[in-house]
């Protein structure tokens, strides 16, 4: 009995350390298994579908140059549909049941928060293609993300418009949650760089006419009106304010760099102004710029496949970079990973110079954003 007792416990050790080893490790078979957790579906498909295909872009680039220690990457995708509670169980399931090291993703801002318990508990490192600053301020010890912070964007306009030698500004801000955070920003950043605002309005984002709200911005001594807000309400605003026939400044915020503005603004977007990645102007790009290479590079990429990028184009591709950067370092312990995308230094993105550190779970500053306008329908850079 005692004999027997002795070989089902070192058959069940063997057992239980083959399980661990291959169920745990995301290491199977010589393939090592990376979530990626997008909107695929819903209000955040336009993001979330092109992240997909970057991050497969990544991937094979990746490869290219001898894959992982020998070893295969596999991505593992999950649809969030945009929604919180969505996101919560396909994150759970890429991590519980297939096992992955790290998790690329979500793309909304709303269903990163809504994941940090879950993070916190899975022990699994999450690098973020979100623009909200939330996720990482203060930083929470399992979370990254590639996209600027909200209030780097808000910095960029402001030194911009200043050195221009413009001090008044009204805005016009969205009411979620992104343009409630730009809109703290803007306030908050203003009253540290002595930018007088002197007018406020907010609107809904499925709104089809912000046009009263604009008259009382435009009536307002204000020599430019910022506008927060992400997808199809920007283009909206932009009309609007056109028909006003304004010659104030419009500036919009570092989300609209996207074919869609252009598409639904129409000539109403030329002249409006933005900060954005470099992605969008990038032969335009100076020669000494340590970005250029890159950039131009993967643009031609994208394009080729998918026609024309957007700013938000390179998040998946730097974040796929910074996981697999780390497994390269460090093998396959998300522990392990986690202190080395924490490391990164120096890391030359398509969205900029990644420096993280404890501190700073973005690692991104002021110099990753240029600030660009619209000229006959064609992105131009007009400050460096």
């Amino acid at each position: 009995m005692i004999r027997k007792a002795v070989i089902f416990s070192v058959v069940f050790c063997l057992f239980a350390g083959l399980f661990v080893g291959a169920g745990f490790s995301g290491e199977q078979k010589g393939v090592i298994k990376i979530g990626c957790l997008f909107a695929l579906s819903g209000p955040a498909r336009h993001i979330g579908v092109p992240s997909k295909y970057v991050a497969m872009m990544a991937r094979d680039y990746f490869e290219k140059q001898g894959g992982i220690k020998g070893k295969k990457i596999e991505l593992v995708f999950a649809d969030t549909k945009g929604e919180n509670s969505v996101a919560i169980r396909e994150f759970e399931r890429l991590v519980y049941r297939k096992k992955v090291i790290a998790v690329i993703g979500p793309t909304r801002t709303g269903t990163c928060m809504a994941l940090l318990r879950s993070i916190e508990k899975a022990k699994v490192p999450v690098v973020a293609c979100v623009g909200g600053t939330p996720p990482v301020v203060p930083p929470k010890k399992w979370v990254f993300k590639t996209p600027q912070k909200t209030v780097t964007a808000v910095e960029r306009i402001y030194q911009y418009l200043k050195k221009k030698g413009i001090d008044k500004i009204a805005i016009i801000t969205s009411n979620d949650a992104f343009g409630e955070e730009g809109r703290g920003d803007l306030i908050r950043v203003a009253k540290r760089e002595n930018i007088k605002i002197v007018g406020e309005e907010s609107f809904g984002t499925q709104d089809i006419d912000m046009t009263i709200q604009l008259k009382k911005l435009v009536s307002t001594p204000a020599q430019a009106i910022i506008c927060w807000t992400i997808g199809p309400a920007g283009a909206t605003v932009a009309r609007n304010f056109r028909s006003l026939g304004s010659k104030k400044l419009l500036i919009q915020c570092h989300g609209q760099p996207d074919p869609i503005y252009l598409k639904l603004g129409g000539d109403a977007v030329n002249g409006t102004i933005m900060p954005s990645t470099k992605t969008v102007v990038a032969n335009q790009l100076r020669e000494d710029d340590p970005q250029r290479e890159v950039v131009q590079n993967f643009v031609k990429m994208y394009e080729k496949e998918y026609g024309p990028v957007s700013t938000h184009s390179g998040y998946a591709w730097d974040a796929f970079m910074i996981v697999a950067n780390a497994i390269k370092k460090v093998g396959t312990d998300p522990a392990k990973i986690r202190d080395a995308i924490e490391q990164t230094r120096g890391y030359v993105g398509i969205s900029g110079i990644y420096n993280m550190s404890k501190e700073d779970h973005c690692g991104l500053g002021v110099d990753s954003l240029v600030m660009i306008t619209v000229e006959n329908g064609k992105w131009k850079i007009i400050d460096y």
